[in-house]
């Protein structure tokens, strides 16, 4: 039987990602000089860099955790409910009520 570590590693990346998605929403609301920052797409605006700093969270999450857990049998149910709770905490940090509380007055 094959190790399902590979598999908790994109969860987990997945979870990571989005996390990170969800800060980078929070301060580019709290900080318009760190929005301006990640304007990479005038059209876009801040989203494109928020979309790319995330997917890069997210690769980089992945290879590093696919590395370390290779070879290794992991509890997936374990792996579901941090991911879960990282997805969670993703949905209220780009829910808009939440996010706009940090902006400037």
């Amino acid at each position: 039987m094959r190790p399902n570590g590979p598999v908790a590693a994109v969860l987990l990346a997945t979870g990571i990602g989005s996390v990170v998605l969800a800060v980078l929403v929070v301060l580019a609301e709290a900080k318009e000089k760190f929005a301006d920052s990640l304007a990479y797409d005038l059209e876009v605006g801040p989203l494109s860099g928020k979309t790319i700093w995330a997917t890069a969270a997210f690769l980089i999450s992945w290879a590093v955790l696919a590395l370390v857990l290779r070879r290794r049998d992991v509890s997936l149910g374990g792996v579901a409910v941090v991911t879960g709770i990282l997805l969670a905490i993703a949905l209220v940090g780009t829910f808009s009520p939440f996010f706009e509380l940090f902006a400037p007055d």
